[in-house]
């Protein structure tokens, strides 16, 4: 994957064109053996998460059960149907992200959530470990408000155990999801059709709460 690439978010203004044309998409899912397209099952939720390179944070929800799809891509930047090389370049302000299309009667988004927190390090910003570029930020994007409250209520939890144990601000973004854009056929599922290809994914150490509810309004 790319080092060294910029940190700081274009202006739409200063954002490649991009194009009309969409990344061709094939299929089915290499591993779960699904559709990544659209239309999803009567039922389905889906999510949109950014952690850093894609491939080894695909393979963290492909895992799951209750999980029906997942696809890498582009999200939450400026240019329409990106290529790689775009987004690497910073001049996007793409992040890569994993689509994630579960099923909300056998998994939960806290379950999804837990498994985000837990398998990076949301603390670093624009980076990743070695990875350093704004497409490696962590991010959720969300699909309805419920989704919000709850990432919200999930990432204060986590940054509370976190600075407890001396780390820094948590840095993951919290906004809704925009146009998503699918990654080259090679990028989709890669770490299945590459067994040991480039991942620094993994447990950080640290649980995050989940199952959290808002607090109750003060009585006036």
């Amino acid at each position: 994957m790319a080092f060294g690439r910029p940190t700081r978010m274009p202006t739409s203004d200063e954002s490649l064109p991009g194009r009309d044309a969409a990344m061709p998409v094939e299929g089915p899912h290499a591993v779960l053996g699904t559709d990544i397209t659209p239309p999803f099952p009567p039922g389905a939720r889906e999510v949109l998460f950014g952690m850093g390179c894609f491939w080894g944070a695909e393979r963290i929800f492909w895992r799951l059960p209750g999980v029906i799809t997942t696809a890498a891509g582009y999200s939450g930047g400026h240019t329409p149907n990106p290529t790689y090389d775009e987004v690497c370049s910073g001049m996007t302000g793409h992040n890569e992200v994993v689509r994630v299309v579960y099923d909300p009667g056998a998994i939960t988004f806290g379950e999804l959530l837990k498994a985000f927190f837990e398998n990076h390090d949301p603390t670093q910003g624009m980076r990743q470990g070695n990875d350093v570029g704004t497409q490696y930020r962590s991010g959720v994007y969300v699909t309805d408000d419920a989704q919000r409250t709850e990432a919200e209520l999930a990432r204060d939890a986590f940054a509370g155990v976190l600075a407890r144990a001396g780390h820094g601000p948590v840095t993951t973004e919290i906004a809704d999801a925009g146009p998503f854009y699918y990654a080259e056929p090679y990028h989709q599922q890669y770490l299945a059709k590459n067994p040991g290809g480039y991942c620094n994914h993994g447990p950080n150490g640290f649980s995050c709460p989940i199952g959290l509810v808002p607090p109750e309004p003060a009585d006036d």
